[in-house]
C-alpha cells in the first residue's frame, strides 16, 4: 500500500499540473499595478460575525449575508499595512463568508446564512469566492482560511453536544457512526481531496499570487477537564472525554491535512494554533480567545437562534465556538507578518 502522504503528493502534483497548463496564458508581471493586489478568502473565522461593525453596514444595499466585519483579522491586517510598503498601498478584496466551505472558495455558488437582517426571501446565492475576489495574473497575494465547514466541525459540535446531554459519547458516534454519516477518517480524507482541488484552482486563478493558507486556534482546551460542563458560555454539555477527540482526532488533524497539503503547492501555511493554546473557550472572559456555545458579541449579533440555541438567560450571544475580538486581534499578527514576508519576497 502506498503511503498516505506519497498519494497526496501525487494527487497535488496531477491537479496542479493540469490546472496549471489550462492557465498558460500571457501575463502581465507580478506587481506591475500601482498597489498589491491582496484577496482575503474564508469561512466565518476569516469574515468575524460577531466581532465588529458589519461590512458592509447593517442597511447597506450590498450586504451579502456573508458576516464580515471590522475587527476580523483581514480588516486589522489591512490597517496596518495601510503604510506598507512605502509609495505602493495594499489594496485589500476581502470576500470571505461565513459558512463557507471549501468548495464555495472556487467551484460553487454559496447560499449565505446570516442570522443578522436576512432579507424577506432569503439571502441570494453568491459566486465562488475565487470569482467574486476577481483572482488574476496582476493578483500578489491570496489568503484562505477554510476547511472547517468541510468536516463540517460546527455539525460535529452540535452533535458532541447533544450527545453528551444524553450521556453517550460523540467520539463513539463518530467512530462507528450510523448509516449515511462518514467517519471521522473519511471526513478527513475527504478534506484533504477538496483543499487540493481548491488550491489548484486558486494557483490557475492567480498565478503570479503568493499563496498563504491560515489555519484555526486553539478553540479547545490542552485537558478537557478544564472545562465546566454546565457553561454555556464554555462547551456546555459536550464531556470531558470528547473535548479531548475534538481537540486531538479532529482540529489537530484538521490544521494538519491543511498545513500538508499547503506544503506541496510551495504556500505557506500561518500557525495560529500554537500561540493561542491557553486561550481557548473553557478560559475566563478576559483571558480566553474564543468564545463559548454562548458568548460576548456586538449588540447587532443574535442572542437565540431557532430553539435550541438561547443565549437570552444569559444575556449572551450566540457565538458557537468562534474567535472574539483579541482571537483576530493573534490571527492578524501572523498573517500580516506572512503578507510582509511575501510582499517583500516579489
Amino acid at each position: 500500500m502506498r503511503h498516505p502522504v506519497s498519494r497526496l503528493r501525487t494527487r497535488a502534483l496531477a491537479v496542479g499540473l493540469a490546472l496549471a497548463v489550462s492557465a498558460l496564458v500571457p501575463s502581465a508581471s507580478a506587481g506591475a499595478a500601482d498597489s498589491y493586489g491582496w484577496a482575503a478568502l474564508g469561512d466565518s473565522y476569516t469574515a468575524g460575525g460577531f466581532v465588529g461593525t458589519p461590512q458592509p453596514a447593517l442597511g447597506d444595499a450590498s450586504r451579502d449575508g456573508c458576516d464580515r466585519t471590522a475587527n476580523a483579522y483581514p480588516d486589522v491586517v489591512d490597517q496596518e499595512l495601510a503604510d506598507f510598503p512605502p509609495g505602493k498601498p495594499v489594496h485589500l478584496t476581502n470576500v470571505s463568508c461565513s459558512s463557507a466551505t471549501i468548495a464555495d472558495i472556487a467551484t460553487t455558488r454559496q447560499t449565505p446564512m446570516s442570522p443578522v437582517q436576512p432579507p424577506a426571501g432569503g439571502w441570494p446565492a453568491v459566486d465562488p469566492q475565487i470569482k467574486r475576489a476577481k483572482l488574476n495574473d496582476r493578483t500578489d497575494v491570496v489568503t484562505i482560511g477554510v476547511g472547517g465547514n468541510s468536516l463540517p466541525f460546527g455539525g460535529m459540535l452540535l452533535t458532541c453536544i447533544e450527545q453528551g446531554r444524553n450521556g453517550k459519547s460523540c467520539r463513539e458516534y463518530y467512530t462507528n457512526p450510523p448509516e449515511g454519516e462518514e467517519n471521522i477518517q473519511d471526513k478527513l480524507a475527504r478534506v484533504q481531496g477538496e483543499y487540493i482541488e481548491m488550491l489548484a484552482q486558486v494557483h490557475a486563478a492567480a498565478p503570479n499570487a503568493k499563496v498563504i493558507t491560515v489555519g484555526y486556534p486553539a478553540v479547545l482546551p490542552e485537558e478537557g477537564s478544564a472545562c465546566n460542563r454546565l457553561a454555556l458560555t464554555e462547551l456546555g454539555p459536550v464531556t470531558h472525554a470528547d473535548v479531548d477527540w475534538l481537540r486531538d482526532e479532529v482540529l489537530i488533524p484538521l490544521n494538519r491535512t491543511i498545513q500538508q497539503v499547503s506544503s506541496f503547492f510551495g504556500d505557506r501555511y500561518v500557525d495560529v494554533y500554537s500561540s493561542s493554546v491557553g486561550h481557548d473557550a473553557c478560559r475566563p472572559a478576559g483571558t480566553k480567545w474564543v468564545e463559548g456555545i454562548c458568548g460576548d458579541a456586538e449588540d447587532h449579533w443574535p442572542a437565540k437562534i431557532g430553539t435550541a440555541l438561547n443565549c437570552r438567560l444569559l444575556d449572551k450571544r450566540v457565538t458557537l465556538v468562534h474567535p472574539n475580538a483579541e482571537g483576530h486581534a493573534n490571527t492578524a499578527a501572523h498573517v500580516e507578518r506572512a503578507i510582509r514576508i511575501a510582499l517583500l519576497d516579489r
